[in-house]
């Protein structure tokens, strides 16, 4: 991995908003929510509990790509 091993705040927003639309439109949720309703709060259980099957992709300065797992990301 040539970037930062930390998911900004930035893709943070942006996979929370991502995953609570999905969860909003009917995909499964993949942690137990303990009642929870709300999308994003739900959303940001799974980023927490590093169970959400995305990738980032990282675009460095000298035009190359990067794709990253989230899971493989350390959350602030």
């Amino acid at each position: 991995m040539k970037t930062s091993k930390y998911l900004t705040k930035y893709e943070e927003t942006r996979v929370i908003g991502l995953r609570g639309l999905q969860i909003s439109n009917g995909a499964p949720i993949l942690v137990e929510t303990n009642g929870e309703t709300d999308p994003l709060r739900i959303a940001r259980l799974e980023l927490r509990n590093r169970v959400l099957p995305m990738t980032i992709r990282r675009t460095l300065p000298d035009g190359t790509i990067e794709d990253v797992r989230i899971n493989d990301l350390i959350v602030r």
